[in-house]
């Protein structure tokens, strides 16, 4: 005598998390990019550009509330 087969069990989709909105000043990269100054009075601008962090988002790349 052969065993009814059970149904195999539905697996719940989740709702997927929203994607949070990218930093409106680095545009989501979470950096920024300035030129190099050189002199204390004068200030002259080298061709050299260093990379900072975003002080609004921190680094990480997503607007704050």
């Amino acid at each position: 005598m052969a065993t009814a087969k059970k149904p195999a069990a539905r697996r719940k989709t989740r709702a997927a998390t929203p994607e949070p909105a990218s930093c409106p000043d680095c545009n989501g990269t979470g950096e920024h990019t300035e030129t190099v100054r050189v002199g204390a009075r004068k200030g002259r601008v080298t061709a050299d550009r260093q990379t900072v962090l975003c002080l609004t988002c921190w680094g990480t790349g997503h607007a704050t509330d």
